[in-house]
Formats: C-alpha cells, structure tokens, sequence
C-alpha cells in the first residue's frame, strides 16, 4: 500500500503542479490503534510556485479528492497551515508528530514543529478534545455499549486534552505516551483493547468496562470544569509570516 500511496502522491504534484513538503498517515493508524478494516488516512502539506501567492484573486488553498477504497487523501497548502496554526489548530500538530511518513522535503517537519511550540494555547487544544470526545461518547448505549472504534475516539482525545491540562504543552499524537496518564490497571486494559481493535472489525460493539467507564466520565467532567476559566490566548503573526516567505521562495519551482 506505501508503494501505491507514493505513486499517488507523486501524480497529485504533477497533476495540481504543487509540490509536496510532507506527507503522513493520521487515523487509527497514525495513532497506532488500527483495525484490520481500517483506511489509510494520508495527508499532505504542499507549497505552489511563488507567483500563485501573488494576485488579487481569491485562491484555493486545499485539495479534496474522493476516497478511493480504502484511501482517503487530502492535502493544505502551507499558507491553510500555518493559518491554523495562529488559531493553535490540533490538526498541524498531530500531522507533524506521525509515526508514518510517507515523503517529506529535509528539514521542513522538524522546522515546523519547532514553530509550532509557540502556538499552543491550552483552552483551545482542550476544548477541541473534548469536543471529539464528547461527540463519540453519545454514541454509548444501554449505559456502556459501544463500537470499539467509537471507544477509542473517547479515550484518545479525552487523554490529550487532560495531557493539555495537566502537562500544558501540545499532547502526542500516538496512544502510547497518553496512555502514560491512566492508572495501571485501566492501562492494561486499554492495551488489552488495542490488541482486541487489531483483529476486530472497527463496528465491532464491546461492553465498557465498569472502572474504565468511571475514569471516563469523571475525567471528562474534572477537565471540563477546569478549562473554564483557562484565558484564550492570540498570537501575532510575524513569525509565521517569516516561515511562509522563506518557504514558498525556498520551494519556488
């Protein structure tokens, strides 16, 4: 499947006339919890040549494409990125923190990641978790019915954003690190779950376990309260606006 991803990527540049700086897998394979059913979840950061960032016309700044089987790809101009990156967007940082990496222009992920440590703002990135969480967590029937996919779109984001809170600082992308933040027994448990999601078809409805259940719904409600009164911060732009013209004049082609 790399081999098709990559063969994919390389038809997008030519075809858009873009080119692509990094590229990665999010998902459930990104966050290191797949099922055997699951998509490849690609994304991709590109740049175009200069003079395209040069006009009074309005312009478009992502890609779309259909999901093709089993691969859903879409890629966002540099200028979206660090756009959403000013709002202290979750999306950049986890991109950027991948395990899998398909292509990637030397150097750009890890300048960019450096960049983004100045953008993390603790109430936005906790707000946005919970929101994930809180979304999967009305899929919950008969009190502790769920899709073992939709357990695990509870536990992730709810561990980032109590990462967020307790660690003050943009939470990891893969299960494993946030799963540091459970007590011991609820980490065997999860593990045991991944192990379970591994052979299990993502529909697949698993009763939740009574203690981890508890942890869920008290931890949800503990870090909500406490992300009340969190200040929103804004950030300027400069540093931004320097990376985005060092970029797009490093990359003109």
């Amino acid at each position: 499947m790399r081999e098709t991803i990559l063969n994919r990527l390389t038809a997008v540049a030519h075809e858009h006339n873009i080119k692509i700086l990094f590229a990665c897998e999010s998902g459930s394979r990104g966050w290191e919890f797949p099922s055997p059913d699951s998509d490849y979840d690609v994304r991709f950061i590109y740049v175009r040549p200069y003079k395209y960032y040069l006009s009074v016309m309005d312009r478009t700044y992502d890609l779309n494409f259909a999901i093709n089987g089993d691969l859903d790809m879409y890629g966002w101009d540099i200028r979206k990125v660090l756009q959403l990156m000013r709002k202290s967007n979750t999306t950049p940082f986890e991109w950027l923190q991948s395990p899998i990496i398909y292509t990637e222009e030397p150097g750009f992920k890890n300048e960019l990641w450096s960049l983004s440590q100045a953008y993390f703002d603790q109430r936005s990135n906790i707000h946005h978790y919970l929101g994930i969480a809180k979304g999967a967590m009305k899929t919950i029937a008969n009190d502790n019915e769920i899709k073992i996919k939709k357990l695990f779109y509870v536990l992730r984001p709810l561990l980032a954003a109590k990462w967020c809170l307790e660690k003050q600082t943009i939470a990891p992308m893969t299960i494993g690190p946030l799963m540091t933040l459970l007590p011991d027994p609820l980490q065997k448990q999860v593990n045991e779950l991944i192990a379970l999601k591994a052979h299990a078809a993502e529909s697949f409805v698993i009763n939740i376990h009574p203690a981890l259940k508890t942890f869920i719904d008290a931890e949800y409600d503990r870090i909500n309260k406490a992300s009340v009164p969190l200040k929103k911060e804004h950030f300027n732009a400069e540093q931004l606006d320097e990376f985005f013209v060092t970029t797009i004049t490093r990359y003109d082609h």
